[in-house]
Order: structure tokens, then sequence, then C-alpha cells
């Protein structure tokens, strides 16, 4: 296990964030990311709520937004080095955002996610 700073957590949050294709990120809609930094479910490094785009019809409206929530603890739990942990908050990123596009855990891990 490794101890990584609150505030430096984040901002690895933020720079997997900021490395998604544009494309992709203007797809993404009414969803929004959060770090929890202490407890979280066993075993859990990230977890989607909300409905997935493939899943919004014409009456999507009025509804909070989805969230992505990542687990620093969680993480950080199964990390040894800050490079360790700066590869698994982007996998874990991306694969939280892969379920707001619609995509399930079996064709996210056939992807290598």
């Amino acid at each position: 296990m490794i101890e990584v700073e609150d505030a430096q957590f984040e901002e690895m949050v933020k720079r997997a964030l900021d490395g998604l294709p544009p494309k992709l990120g203007r797809e993404m809609a009414n969803v929004a990311v959060t770090v929890q930094l202490e407890g979280g479910p066993p075993n859990l490094l990230g977890l989607y709520q909300g409905i997935p785009l493939t899943k919004r019809t014409t009456t999507y409206a009025g509804v909070l937004p989805d969230r992505i929530t990542i687990y620093r603890r969680s993480i950080c739990s199964i990390c040894n080095t800050e490079d360790d942990v700066i590869e698994q908050v982007r996998r874990t990123v991306i694969h939280e955002i892969g379920h707001h596009f619609g995509i399930g855990d079996p064709r996210l891990r056939e992807l290598g996610w």
C-alpha cells in the first residue's frame, strides 16, 4: 500500500479525465466525477451510478447527473508506487466512463479495462 495525499490523488483523477480523447469527452453528458478520499466499499476501486447513454430515451430530462466515484483508499491499498496509483486511477476512470457509455463489465474486461 502507498499513501497519496488527497490533493495529489484528486489531481491524478483530473489528469486521467483530461487525458480522454476530446471527442469522447464531448459525448459525456450529465455526469459528475467525484473522489471519495476515505472508506468506500471493500474491493471497489470506482463506481458508476446513473442511466447509461445507451439507455436514455427522449423522455430523459430533469434528472440528477450520473455519478462516477473514484475511491482513493481502495486504489492506494493495491498499489506499491506512485506510478502504480497513476496507472490504476487511469484504468479505473476509463472503466467507469465505459459504464456511462453503456459498456458492461464483461466487455470492459475483454478490452483490458
